[in-house]
Formats: C-alpha cells, sequence, structure tokens
C-alpha cells in the first residue's frame, strides 16, 4: 500500500489505513515493513482504536527518510476487541510518500521482555468460601461480615446464587452507636485502566449518606480517590456498579461503610466483585454475545412466543411487577434493568407460556445453560426448560421447578447434550391464584459440563450484551 502527497487534495490532508475491528481481546506482536520519504513535520504514526474510538499511538518511526524496506515488530497487548489504523500526516509544502507492506500478527510477543499481561482476577470475589484477598483493618473495628441468609419477605438472598454468602454491614449487629467499616481489596500495578463491577443492596436505611462509599488507596494507604459514593436508592434490590479507573501508582480499592446515627442506618451489603483490565464499556470479550445470550436490556435477543398454543406471553419490562407479594422488584443484571416475565393476572390458572430462542448450533460434547430465574409468590405454578429438535416430535424436558422458590434472583445450572440445531423453550405456568408471576433473566451457554465444577464464569455486560468471560476453578 502506498500514499503520496502528490494525491493530497489540500494542505495538512491525513490517510488513514485501517484493519478491520478483531471480535477478540488481542494479545501478540503486530508486523509489518515500511519505507518513507518525508520531510521533518509529516508524521507517520500507528495506533490502536478500540470500539469506542478512542486512540492509542504504538509506533512512530525515528527517521524520515529509507533507502530500503525496513522491518517494525510492535507488542500489542489489549484485553478488548481493537483495529489498527496506520495514518500519514502531510503537513508540509513536500510531503513525501509512504509505503507499507506484509502486515502480519503473530500471538506471541515481539520481544521477550514484554511485560506479561496484568492479572486483576486476584481482586474477584463472590464470598462463597471466604473473603478471597480482601481484608478489615482491625479486629476491634470489623464491621464487615460474611452471612447467609435464608431468604424471605423481609430479607434477599445472595447475588450470586440466591442461596449462598455476601458481606453485611450492619450496626444492628454490633454494641455500638456507629461504626466506620472499612473493606480493602488487593495492590494492582498502576498505569492501567481497570474495570470494577459490584452489586450492593440496602435494607432498612433511613438515610443513605456514606452507607457505602469506594475510595482508590496508594500502598501507603493513602485515599488518592473517591471513585463512588451511594446516591438514594432502592430498597432490597441487588444494584450493578460499574466503575472505570486509572492510576500512575500501585492501589487498591477501599469500600467504606460509615453510620454516625444508629437510628438512621440499616444494612448494606456487599457481592459479586471483580476487576478487569479495560474500559467497562468494552471490557475484554467477544465483540457480539453467542446465540441464545440474553440480559434482554436492549431486547429480546432473538427469543419469541409460541403463539399457535399459548394461553399466556411473555413481557419484557423492568422495574417491580404490579400484582403485590410475587414477582421481582428488579432485574438480576443490574437491578435496575430489564427482564422476561409472566404476568399471573392475565391469565387463568393453567395457562401456559412459551419463549423460544433462536435456532442454536449442536455440539458433539455437552453444554451448559446457566440463567436466573424469579418465582415468589403463594400462588407460583411451573416453570420448565424443553429441548426441542427439529427431527422430534416431542420436546424433552430438562429442568423443572414448582411453586414457590424464594424471593431472590435463584441461579439455574442445566446440563444438556444436543449434536444437531436446536431451540431451547422456557415455559412458564400459571398456578391457581395472581400471585403466580415467573420471571427469568441474564441467559449464559456454556461449552462443556456444568457440573465439571462450580461454574465460575463471569457474565458481564459489553455494549449493553451479555458476555461470558471464563475463569479458571
Amino acid at each position: 500500500m502506498y500514499v503520496d502527497s502528490v494525491y493530497a487534495k489540500r494542505f495538512q490532508e491525513v490517510a488513514k489505513l485501517t484493519s478491520p475491528m478483531t471480535t477478540t481481546p488481542v494479545s501478540g506482536c503486530l508486523s509489518f515493513y515500511y519505507q518513507r520519504d518525508q520531510e521533518r513535520g509529516n508524521i507517520f504514526s500507528v495506533f490502536t482504536r478500540d470500539t469506542l474510538g478512542h486512540y492509542e499511538e504504538i509506533w512512530r518511526p525515528e527517521v524520515y527518510s529509507t533507502t530500503s524496506w525496513r522491518l517494525v515488530n510492535v507488542d500489542i497487548k489489549a484485553p478488548h476487541p481493537l483495529e489498527v489504523v496506520y495514518e500519514v500526516a502531510f503537513n508540509s509544502a513536500r510531503g513525501g510518500y509512504v509505503a507499507i507492506d506484509d502486515i502480519s500478527f503473530s500471538p506471541e510477543f515481539c520481544h521477550t521482555e514484554t511485560e506479561p499481561v496484568v492479572d486483576p482476577s486476584i481482586a474477584n470475589c463472590d464470598f462463597e468460601e471466604g473473603l478471597c484477598q480482601y481484608y478489615q483493618e482491625r479486629v476491634e473495628s470489623k464491621v464487615w461480615n460474611r452471612v447467609s441468609v435464608k431468604p424471605n419477605a423481609y430479607r434477599i438472598g445472595d447475588h450470586t446464587t440466591g442461596t449462598g454468602s455476601f458481606l453485611l454491614a450492619n450496626t444492628r449487629f454490633t454494641s455500638r452507636p456507629g461504626y466506620v467499616g472499612r473493606l480493602h481489596g488487593p495492590f494492582l500495578p498502576g498505569n492501567h485502566k481497570y474495570c470494577l463491577r459490584f452489586h450492593y443492596a440496602l435494607h432498612g436505611f433511613r438515610k443513605v449518606d456514606n452507607a457505602l462509599v469506594l475510595y482508590i488507596y496508594d500502598q501507603n494507604n493513602v485515599a488518592q480517590e473517591k471513585v463512588w459514593s451511594l446516591a438514594d436508592t432502592t430498597r432490597d434490590v441487588w444494584t450493578g456498579v460499574d466503575i472505570t479507573y486509572m492510576k500512575p501508582m500501585v492501589t487498591k480499592v477501599v469500600f467504606v461503610s460509615i453510620c454516625k446515627n444508629f437510628w438512621d442506618c440499616g444494612q448494606v451489603a456487599l457481592d459479586d466483585i471483580t476487576v478487569t483490565i479495560g474500559d467497562c464499556r468494552i471490557t475484554a470479550g467477544p465483540l457480539r454475545p453467542l446465540p441464545g445470550q440474553c440480559n434482554f436490556e436492549t431486547g429480546d435477543c432473538g427469543y419469541s412466543q409460541e403463539k399457535e398454543t399459548d394461553k399466556g406471553d411473555w413481557l419484557r419490562v423492568r422495574g417491580q411487577t404490579p400484582t403485590s407479594y410475587t414477582g421481582p422488584r428488579g432485574d438480576h443484571t443490574t437491578g435496575v434493568g430489564h427482564f422476561m416475565y409472566v404476568e399471573a393476572s392475565l391469565m387463568r390458572p393453567g395457562h401456559t407460556a412459551r419463549l423460544l430462542s433462536s435456532d442454536l448450533r449442536g455440539s458433539a460434547g455437552p453444554q451448559c445453560l446457566v440463567f436466573y430465574y424469579h418465582m415468589y409468590g403463594s400462588g407460583t405454578g411451573l416453570l420448565s426448560v424443553l429441548l426441542r429438535r427439529g427431527d422430534s416430535e416431542q420436546d424433552a424436558l430438562l429442568w423443572r421447578r414448582r411453586g414457590e422458590q424464594s424471593i431472590s434472583w435463584m441461579r439455574a445450572t442445566v446440563d444438556y447434550e444436543c449434536d444437531r440445531r436446536h431451540q431451547i423453550i422456557f415455559e412458564a405456568i400459571r398456578g391457581p391464584s395472581i400471585r403466580s408471576d415467573i420471571a427469568i433473566d441474564d441467559i449464559v451457554f456454556k461449552k462443556g459440563p456444568c457440573t465439571a465444577g462450580r461454574f465460575s464464569g463471569q457474565a458481564v455486560i459489553v455494549n449493553n450484551n451479555l458476555v461470558l468471560i471464563d475463569s479458571p476453578e
């Protein structure tokens, strides 16, 4: 490829050659050859550009004129999809020319001294087996307690599974009139952009000032920045938070909960902390979610109603469902987003509503379906997951729950095998009373069996889509 200033139509014109956008994160060696003959003031640079349009210069030549082809090797480390942009700016009367050829990419780094990709997963924790690498300052000031509660009409379960553990800061369990509780995370290297995600829930607060605040601390335990604080929010709903931050020094995150007045404070809960490299809006993962995966934030993701035999409908909504003492208070993804549910008051007892996935590819090995469901209400009916194959006259039952399960969102894992194209069906059957709302959210498909170990994939939102990031057991 060749560009020459003689073809420029105006002064200070810029020529760009852009690669296709990758569909996965990029890590390895970019190689190409170039020739150049330009006067000073003219610029030849190579950039990476992410899906948000942000540029980062990765290479610029040191000489303005070459007599032969020169090889360039550039290491690229990006936890997100990107494209490579070769840019020439003609800024003088004699702009000259630039030529490039033989562009290639290798998954191995060009230079052995290139530092390894930072692994921020040491700061991940779902609190199922302990505090991970999080800690509190002193024994006498330990305010955060790891708890596991049985969900009921007044208390929700954890965010991870609905029946697991989470952290709780609660002045009701202490003898002091107030408290300051600091939860410290592990240190992470500087000069990296991090995406921090977590979920919190409130119960019983009259005032939420300083109920939960997030700081970035340096190695000297000095607060560098207050990056987030709690605003007034819905009670008894797990709410998701995404924060992007970057500091030049080694830092850690510190969650602080403050209660100055015993009578104004209630419970603040914390769960499912994850940290990844990159901007939260383009965090690691494929550019597009896999077929069938959906968090219903931007639509139905190809899911459709079965109209021929159904007497009810799946509805895409956000917020609390209209009938009291049934249905969720918010979605599972963020607490303020969308989910699919069946409104029992619009159906008669025994009526069915079916939600069908788009056609899914078969696989020679086992597959794992993970989703969250909500079945709360004294008259709750049935929720089933069925497998439909084109060559079979009858749908196969994969999973079923009957009656009221919990006031919390519950996680379901379903193992199945199918070596040909198929559909997954979510079937809800209305119970004996209008308190029979049934909801689903955050559907994810994973290769391999669910039973190979506790499911540890992290489902995150990328460009308003649900994307699964596998993490090692």
